[in-house]
């Protein structure tokens, strides 16, 4: 599977050195399931999305839902299992990050975020 880099572009900062996109109908209804953690400087991009849920998880998420332009528009730190999140109005990208990465990162509401091949 190919892996893209999230750079925060308003801090210059790396948010993940290795995340999978999940764009299609399976690969988003599946997302993180299954996984018994996410490492360090990984992540998932959902696109397009509406709303999350980490149903049957077995770890803490943070959560970035970006607009069109991949300004960060709704952050949500340490999310944890069994939680329904619905997406702020705009929202077109879903990033789930390991729990703790978007403080580590300095990452704020209002931040550009670059997806990077």
């Amino acid at each position: 599977m190919k892996t893209y880099r999230i750079i925060n572009i308003a801090k210059n900062t790396p948010v993940a050195e290795r995340a999978e996109i999940a764009e299609n109908a399976f690969s988003r209804m599946k997302g993180l399931l299954g996984r018994k953690l996410l490492n360090k400087s990984c992540a998932l991009i959902i696109k397009p999305t509406s709303s999350i849920h980490t149903f049957f998880m077995k770890f803490p998420i943070d959560i970035a839902f970006l607009d069109k332009n991949n300004k960060i528009l709704k952050i949500k730190h340490g999310v944890m299992p069994f939680r329904f999140i619905s997406c702020p109005l705009g929202a077109k990208i879903t990033i789930e990050l390991p729990s703790g990465t978007l403080k580590a990162s300095n990452t704020e509401i209002g931040d550009i975020l670059a997806i990077q091949s």
